[in-house]
C-alpha cells in the first residue's frame, strides 16, 4: 500500500506541475513577455508554484517597459503573477465587484504596503479591470482574453497594457547604493552583519552585485555558544571563508533553487568540489546541505536582481573546516534472559507439532500468494486509472 500511495501522489504532482515558458512558446505574440520571464528568471518562480495566474502581455503593449533595466522589468512583469487562480468564469464573478489579490511582488521584500497588490475589479458592460491597490489608483489595464488553463493550478489571461509604478520602475541603485547590512538587520540578522563588516567580506559581497549575488544570512538564534566557541577558534582567514561560504556569485531567487537541485559553488570557492552546497527543495522548503549540517531557508529578506538576500535557521559550516560530530555511542542493552521453555520446544517440535506447522504453513502460502497477487493487481489499476 505504501507504494500505491507513493505511487499515485508522484502522478498527482506530475499533475500539477507545468512550464510557462514552454505554454508560452506557442504564442508569438507574448514573445518578449516569455523572453522577458526567462531573462529575469521569473519563470522558475512561476513554475515552482501550485497555484498561479499571469497576466500576459502582447508584444506591442510591451514595448512600453523596453526603456527599463532588467531589474525594473522584472519588478514590473512580477506584479503580472498572480498568487491566486483567476480563470474568465472567476475574473468576472468577482466577490462585491472588486477584491485585492497579492502578487509576486509582494513576496520580494521590495513592495512597500501593499504595493505588491493589484486591484481586480468587474467593470460595467462585462469588461475586468486591473491596477494598483493604493487608494484612488486608476485601473488603466482591463481584460483581453483567455489565453490558457491548466486545471485549477494556472491560469494565463492576456491583459491590455501593463500594471506597473514608479517605483517599480525606477533604475535598479548602483551596488555603492545597496545597504545589505540594514536588510540584514532589519531581517534579525544583526550578528552575521556584523561578522562581515568587520572582516571586510561585505565589500567582497557589495564587489560581487553587479554579476550577480546571492546570501543565505544566518538569524541571530543560529549562533548558539557551541557555533559562536567554533567561529572564535578559527583563524581570520578561514572566518572569512566560512563568511564567503554563505554568498553566491550568481543571483538565485527562491524559484531557482527549487529547480537547481544539486551541489552549487559559493563565492568561497577554490576549484572543483570545494566549499560547495548541495540544494535541495520539498515543495516550498528549500534547503542548503553542507556535507557537515543542513539548513533551511526561512525567509526572502530581498529580491531585487541582481541582489537576493535570504535568512537561514543554522550558520552553514563547510566540510574543509569543521568536523562532522561523532555519533552517539550506542547504550548497552540489557540482556534479557532466555525464557524457559519446554525441552521438546526447545531442541526440537513433537511429530504432532510439525505436522500441524506444516499444515498451516501449506495452507497460508496459495491464500498468501492470491492476495498479493489481487493486491498487485489492485495497484496497477489504480495507478493506471490515475495515469488516463
Amino acid at each position: 500500500m505504501k507504494l500505491l500511495g507513493l505511487l499515485l501522489l508522484s502522478v498527482l504532482c506530475c499533475a500539477n506541475a507545468f512550464n510557462i515558458t514552454k505554454i508560452l512558446d506557442a504564442y508569438p505574440d507574448y514573445s518578449v513577455f516569455n523572453d522577458d520571464l526567462t531573462r529575469t528568471k521569473l519563470a522558475d518562480e512561476i513554475n515552482s508554484r501550485q497555484t498561479i495566474t499571469v497576466l500576459v502581455v502582447n508584444n506591442a503593449a510591451m514595448a512600453s517597459l523596453s526603456g527599463m533595466d532588467l531589474a525594473a522589468i522584472k519588478r514590473a512583469l512580477s506584479l503580472h503573477v498572480v498568487l491566486d487562480f483567476y480563470d474568465p468564469e472567476k475574473l468576472h464573478q468577482v466577490t462585491n465587484g472588486t477584491t485585492l489579490s497579492t502578487t509576486l511582488y509582494q513576496t520580494t521584500g521590495a513592495a512597500a504596503g501593499n504595493g505588491g497588490f493589484i486591484n481586480i475589479t468587474d467593470l460595467k458592460g462585462g469588461k475586468v479591470g486591473f491596477g494598483l491597490a493604493g487608494h484612488g489608483a486608476k485601473l488603466d489595464s482591463t481584460y483581453v482574453k483567455s489565453v490558457k488553463q491548466d486545471g485549477y493550478n494556472l491560469s494565463v489571461v492576456e491583459v491590455s497594457q501593463p500594471i506597473t509604478t514608479s517605483v517599480a520602475e525606477a533604475p535598479t541603485p548602483s551596488p555603492s547604493n545597496m545597504n545589505i547590512t540594514s536588510v540584514l538587520i532589519k531581517g534579525g540578522c544583526k550578528i552575521f552583519a556584523d561578522l562581515i563588516t568587520t572582516t571586510g567580506v561585505l565589500k567582497s559581497y557589495e564587489d560581487s552585485i553587479q554579476g550577480g549575488l546571492t546570501v543565505f544570512a544566518p538569524r541571530d538564534n543560529a549562533f548558539t555558544g557551541v557555533t559562536n566557541k567554533m567561529l572564535t577558534k578559527l583563524s581570520s582567514e578561514d572566518k572569512v571563508a566560512v563568511l564567503e561560504f554563505h554568498a553566491l556569485t550568481i543571483y538565485s531567487p527562491l524559484g531557482t533553487l527549487k529547480t537547481s537541485n544539486g551541489p552549487i559553488a559559493t563565492m568561497a570557492s577554490t576549484g572543483a568540489g570545494k566549499y560547495v552546497l548541495t540544494v535541495t527543495s520539498s515543495g516550498d522548503t528549500v534547503m542548503l546541505n553542507t556535507g557537515i549540517n543542513k539548513a533551511t531557508i526561512t525567509s526572502s529578506l530581498l529580491d531585487d536582481q541582481p541582489l537576493a538576500l535570504f535568512s537561514v535557521d543554522k550558520v552553514l559550516k563547510p566540510k574543509e573546516l569543521f568536523v562532522a560530530a561523532p555519533a552517539p555511542a550506542p547504550t548497552p542493552e540489557a540482556e534479557t534472559p532466555e525464557a524457559t521453555v519446554p525441552a521438546k520446544a526447545k531442541h526440537g517440535k513433537s511429530p504432532a507439532a510439525s505436522e500441524a506447522s506444516k499444515s498451516t504453513s501449506t495452507s497460508f502460502a496459495p491464500a498468501t500468494a492470491k492476495v498479493c497477487t489481487g493486491l498487485l493487481a489492485f495497484m496497477v489499476g489504480c495507478v493506471a486509472v490515475f495515469m488516463l
